[in-house]
């Protein structure tokens, strides 16, 4: 059934569960755009899980949508495997606690066993405890740095990483079958609990992460010696106490909390936009360095597993660093440290993705480290970590991180982690610190050695149906015209993702890339500057990342500048 009309009414007459839906249904009662914008589609579930505004109707997130993808998930995991388990856990998001105990309640009741976490984790701890707790998938409820209208449903494989296309695929086929209200079992959840069908999470599972992510520290005691000053905002999440937990254990001492922030609140009061690449979640923090002199501020976003930061320079301004800096500055801290103390594995390698900054290469390069680059998406990082294991190489992993603000460091978690970056970011600060450098004075240094790489990401919404197809016929467009030239500069190779070619526009020589397809074109303009444009996987949005690679700050900002002029010109906008 696709009459939005008709669903409504099916809602309305069967949606008895929750009093917040049934209110909602009633006051939407005439209103024809409002009712369609809540059932002209479904929540599409796909390798990020599901994703939307929290409230009534198949375009929305709630216990009948969470119900449904659960459904199908134990239905193709059932066909899998023989008494498959699931972990759960959720963040402080409006309703997450309620959609995940649905999810353990339908779980439960087609005969797979739900461990779920007493209280909200981290993301990365649910990736550590699918593995940990021997678990055929895991779920984690949470809309990551979203407003807080939205929740979402990211489901995870046996190995840790989310869901790839093949398992999404699979549970989707499963989805797509099972009525909302007819096809779903359910069991009460504290019955589940005494029949051990539902299970809490031991303490044990998040004593052991946080032993794993203490076994990544490179310079053990150096923070007990460096007096940091550190101001940290989980921003109202998941990552107030483990990452407190974990810098009170390497000896961060003289650590603030931002007040406004600390407690886990779904409404984000201070933030409406919990992201930690965006300066206004640092307003709170910032005020309090009026009266406390911090080295460093860090926040992490509501469901911790990407964090930011901002650092004192040398006129007493506090400077937000970019994701691209900081992986930058990790991977040099983590590679001279280990090659100083004779940690440094045979065959390191260091994993990124493709939009990721090229200066990691060079640092990678210095220190004879491998980089190896796959498609946007954590997953795949958490993919390749696996291969390594697999062929018992993964101590050779040193780092993965994306320019999004996400890294890793270790094989305990097979998803970014905030909880070990916010332990070795602080780590790395208090090193610098004992040898008289801010992380402003390691990242300048580092733009001495290889260039200046300044990173930009410009979004271009495309709302709607009709905004759909005009991102469609610009990757068309741009597939079918190559451009030759951007800015001036010359375009020395173009990579068509989804076709898997990298071509070399001097030539006409191809060579493939070997990764899976995407929609993507990346653009290598000559003096190591770069170009990729991309349609975004969750939002209506055509994303294009720069980089401009020159001698001067100022000479980048012109650069940058004018690629965005050029882009923009290419396709109309």
């Amino acid at each position: 059934m696709n009459n939005y009309k008709e669903l409504y009414t099916l809602w309305c007459q069967n949606a008895t569960e929750d009093n917040d839906l049934i209110e909602e249904l009633k006051e939407v009662a005439g209103n024809e755009a409002e009712i369609q914008d809540r059932f002209y589609k479904s929540l599409e579930f796909g390798t990020a899980g599901l994703r939307g505004v929290i409230g009534a109707g198949t375009n929305r997130m709630n216990i009948y949508t969470v119900g449904q993808a659960t459904q199908g998930l134990a239905a193709s995991l059932l066909k899998q495997f023989e008494a498959p388990a699931v972990a759960i856990a959720y963040d402080s998001r409006i309703k997450s606690e309620v959609f995940a105990k649905r999810a353990a309640c339908v779980l439960a009741a087609n005969g797979v066993k739900a461990y779920i976490f007493k209280e909200l984790v981290p993301t990365p701890v649910l990736s550590f405890a699918v593995r940990y707790l021997g678990c055929k998938s895991g779920i984690v409820i949470t809309a990551s740095h979203n407003p807080s209208q939205y929740n979402g449903f990211k489901c995870y494989d046996p190995d840790g990483y989310q869901m790839t296309d093949e398992s999404a695929a699979k549970t989707l086929a499963e989805i797509q079958s099972i009525d909302m209200f007819r096809d779903i079992k359910s069991i009460d959840f504290e019955a589940g609990l005494q029949a051990g069908t539902i299970e809490y999470c031991a303490d044990e599972v998040m004593e052991a992460f946080l032993s794993e992510v203490q076994k990544q520290s490179v310079n053990p005691g150096i923070c007990q010696e460096s007096n940091l000053n550190l101001i940290y905002s989980p921003l109202n999440g998941t990552g107030n106490k483990p990452v407190r937990e974990i810098l009170k254990r390497i000896g961060i001492q003289n650590v603030r909390v931002v007040p406004e922030q600390e407690l886990p609140d779904g409404n984000f009061p201070t933030c409406p936009y919990p992201n930690p690449e965006i300066r206004q979640v640092f307003e709170k923090a910032l005020d309090m360095t009026a009266g406390f002199d911090a080295d460093l501020i860090l926040a992490t976003d509501p469901d911790c597993d990407r964090v930011g930061i901002a650092v004192k320079d040398a006129n007493g301004e506090y400077k937000l660093m970019s994701g691209n800096e900081v992986g930058a500055m990790l991977l040099e801290y983590l590679l001279s440290q280990r090659e100083e103390k004779g940690t440094m594995p045979p065959e390191p390698v260091a994993i990124k993705s493709f939009v990721t900054t090229n200066i990691a290469n060079k640092v990678a390069a210095k220190h004879g480290c491998r980089v190896k680059e796959v498609l946007t998406g954590f997953k795949y990082i958490g993919e390749y970590i696996t291969e390594l294991e697999k062929h018992g190489k993964e101590n050779n992993f040193i780092l993965g991180f994306e320019e999004s603000y996400g890294y890793l460091s270790g094989t305990h978690a097979r998803d970014k982690d905030a909880v070990v970056a916010s332990m070795l970011i602080c780590e790395m600060a208090a090193y610098y610190k004992s040898v008289g450098k801010s992380l402003i004075d390691v990242m300048q240094s580092l733009y001495q050695e290889f260039g200046i790489y300044k990173h930009t990401v410009i979004s271009l919404q495309f709302e709607g149906a009709e905004g759909m197809q005009k991102m469609q016929d610009i990757m068309t467009k741009l597939r079918s015209e190559v451009i030759s030239s951007l800015a001036g500069l010359k375009v020395e190779y173009f990579s068509d993702y989804k076709s898997l070619k990298r071509t070399n526009l001097a030539t006409g020589q191809s060579e493939a890339i070997l990764l899976p397809s995407a929609n993507a074109l990346v653009y290598e303009l000559e003096k190591d500057n770069l170009f990729i444009i991309r349609p975004s996987g969750t939002e209506p949005k055509i994303k294009a990342y720069i980089t401009a690679c020159t001698a001067t700050d100022a000479e980048a900002e012109g650069l940058t500048q004018k690629m965005q002029e050029d882009f923009k010109a290419l396709i109309g906008e």
